[in-house]
């Protein structure tokens, strides 16, 4: 077995891949409390951010299968979308993450989680433009018209937001959540090289949770719930 397969399919990154599927659906579960959606049908899911942690840690083609098990669960349990619901999450999902992951696998340093956290956000948002106007108007069934009219007003801005929020969150929670698996030995620890500095740490920090509040402030106001 050749050292990337070993990296791959190792019994611990399977063990990683397990608990970040579990903990998405999770969160995924959690997310559907939240009493926001736009147009109707359009609703924030925080999975995302876990499974962009996956792909941090372990690499896209982790996160990938990630998205599909968890996408795939949700079909089966709580979705009345189908197979329509099942293909736009995934692809939704895969491109926030894999940009992320992608990026980062290429120079393991925390500013290219960052480049990678905002390529995700506008990779996101163009494949879902392209994707909503092929895919909605059969599963609104509507004329696609309809949902031309629908891009830049209501997609654009809420692809922009919901990956915005997750990106945030994804910065913010990267380091607490490498941290405690480095404890439980679960991945290796880092070399000081790659460490990011404490002052840099702290200020990516607090500029997450404020672009997080903001974007969540601006979310309230757009969908008229405050």
């Amino acid at each position: 077995m050749t050292a990337a397969k070993k990296s791959t399919f190792s019994t611990k990154t399977i063990v990683l891949v397990g608990m970040f599927c579990a903990i998405a659906y999770v969160v995924m579960l959690l997310s559907k409390l939240i009493p926001i959606n736009v147009a109707g049908f359009l609703t924030f899911d925080l999975k995302d951010v876990i499974i962009a942690i996956c792909g941090l840690i372990t690499g896209p083609i982790q996160a990938l299968i990630v998205s599909v098990i968890v996408s795939f669960i949700e079909m089966l349990t709580i979705s009345s979308t189908g197979p329509i619901g099942l293909l736009m999450n995934v692809l939704s999902t895969c491109a926030f993450v894999i940009p992320i992951s992608l990026i980062y696998h290429k120079r393991r340093v925390f500013s290219s989680a960052i480049i990678g956290a905002v390529a995700g956000v506008l990779c996101m948002t163009v494949v879902m433009l392209l994707w909503n106007w092929l895919i909605t108007p059969l599963y609104m069934g509507v004329p696609r018209e309809v949902v031309i009219s629908m891009l830049l007003p209501t997609f654009l801005p809420f692809n922009l937001l919901k990956g915005g929020i997750n990106a945030a969150l994804t910065v913010l929670l990267y380091k607490p959540v490498i941290t405690a698996l480095r404890r439980t030995k679960l991945i290796a620890p880092s070399s000081s090289s790659h460490a990011p500095k404490k002052g840099l740490t702290v200020g990516v920090t607090l500029i997450s949770i404020f672009v997080v509040a903001s974007l969540i402030l601006v979310v309230l106001v757009w969908t008229g719930n405050i």
